[in-house]
């Protein structure tokens, strides 16, 4: 991270966390043993119950391929897969994790999703990310990156295992698959000063270009503060601290993560905010995994958009939770809906009326004829910091300049869709308070 030179104190993205936020929308694949076990997934169960059997693993029309098609068809750019999650199960070929795929029948034990996850996201263009799950571990009795805790040697012992075995996974995942987009530890990472693993050093040895999310020494994006897929507004991509969990909690908690969910206009670090919710999230489920006659849940496309303008819109990035199912592939009902989204958003949001762009604190668009207009779109530049901080759009109606949308933070994206639709022949976006020169890529109208 770095500041503007104009001395105007804003920080400045590095740049993984452009290419974070220019995505826009991410997936992330959830996939584990219990997929299998014809059960509801129970979330608090899982973590404190080993599988009796991993060989109930067996997709048998497995295709990472049609994973990737079905996020292209939404439009996501990056996309993130569980190598491990609650059970400590390593979808891939692990020398340091005995409990992974070298314990499978199936492919007689020579299967690796991760490595054929990444191979599909590159052919379909998109970048790949791997999540990492060493907060809880089933198999091992792992709870909150801690082994039981009784004061002995045998648990030091088996502490110490642990977290070496968490440095191998991570060294594996980071060196073995080329570049990534991000890496996600769940729930963040113990650094060693809380008694956990020193997974940050090894991350930075062979991924010099990756978003890291997260532990206590560092985060590069933040959680916007809840699951629901939509951040508040304003969400300041800056943020007062260098890392957004495991110190400063009493900040972080106060207020129902208040600071996490607005950020800070003054924060001296940049720290963008996501905002995630499963794509099987509809009428009271909240679905990270695959399980059976769940269809019902999927969200419906009206409320993909709200999501879409409510993170997006409001300068996050979206990610998506989807659910590879028993038999390896994304449900038809799941693919066809990140489809109509995929077209929803490019025949909403791909074709302005007009735009403009430039520099300064007024941009202006005039229409050939009085045109209805619905909703607009402002960029900033964000390679030279978030500096708008107060403006207005106006819009020449029936003869007279009349205030359409007025807003703080603009960042990556800000939508701004106006409540009743007006005929309009002139607009203009005013900044009426900004912190230094401002710079907006884009100012477009619909």
């Amino acid at each position: 991270m770095g500041w503007a030179e104009d001395k105007t104190s804003v920080p400045l993205p590095t740049p993984a966390q452009i290419t974070w936020q220019e995505a826009e929308l991410t997936a992330v694949f959830h996939y584990d043993l219990h997929v299998f076990d014809g059960k509801q997934y129970n979330q608090a169960n899982n973590r404190i119950t080993p599988i009796p059997d991993i060989n109930i693993f067996n997709p048998t029309q497995y295709d990472t391929d049609q994973w990737i098609r079905s996020v292209k068809g939404m439009g996501a750019k990056i996309a993130i897969l569980t190598a491990t999650h609650e059970t400590g199960f390593a979808l891939y070929q692990s020398d340091v994790n005995p409990y992974c795929m070298k314990a499978l029948k199936w492919q007689d034990g020579k299967g690796d999703i991760v490595r054929d996850f990444v191979n599909s996201c590159r052919k379909y263009g998109v970048k790949p990310g791997i999540y990492i799950g060493i907060r809880w571990n089933s198999f091992l009795g792992v709870h909150d990156f801690m082994m039981p805790k009784d004061g002995t040697k045998f648990q030091e012992n088996r502490q110490a295992f642990y977290n070496k075995m968490c440095e191998g996974m991570t060294e594996e995942l980071m060196s073995r698959y080329g570049d990534l987009a991000i890496v996600w530890y769940d729930g963040g990472g113990h650094g060693p000063e809380l008694g956990g693993a020193d997974i940050l050093p090894i991350v930075e040895k062979y991924q010099k270009n990756i978003i890291f999310y997260h532990n206590s020494q560092r985060a590069d994006i933040r959680w916007g503060g809840s699951e629901t897929g939509t951040v508040a507004y304003p969400c300041w991509g800056t943020y007062p601290f260098p890392y957004s969990h495991s110190k400063n909690q009493e900040e972080i908690f106060k207020n129902d993560f208040q600071l996490l969910k607005t950020g800070d206009p003054d924060g001296a670090y940049y720290m963008p905010a996501m905002s995630d919710a499963p794509l099987r999230g509809y009428n009271g489920r909240h679905e990270w995994f695959w399980e059976p006659g769940d269809e019902a849940h999927i969200f419906p496309l009206e409320n993909l958009m709200d999501m879409y303008e409510k993170s997006v819109g409001r300068n996050s990035t979206l990610i998506l939770g989807l659910t590879p199912d028993d038999r390896g592939l994304i449900p038809a009902a799941d693919s066809l809906r990140l489809a109509e989204f995929g077209r929803a958003i490019d025949q909403t949001y791909a074709h302005p009326l007009k735009q403009t762009a430039g520099k300064g604190n007024k941009y202006h668009i005039a229409l050939d004829k009085p045109t209805l207009i619905s909703h607009l779109v402002i960029q900033e530049d964000i390679t030279q910091g978030e500096r708008v901080r107060k403006y207005v759009i106006e819009g020449k109606v029936s003869g007279d300049w009349k205030k359409l949308a007025e807003g703080t933070c603009i960042g990556h994206k800000r939508i701004e869709r106006l409540s009743t639709p007006e005929k309009i022949s002139e607009i203009r976006l005013v900044i009426k308070e900004s912190k230094g020169e401002v710079v907006i890529k884009a100012f477009r109208i619909f």
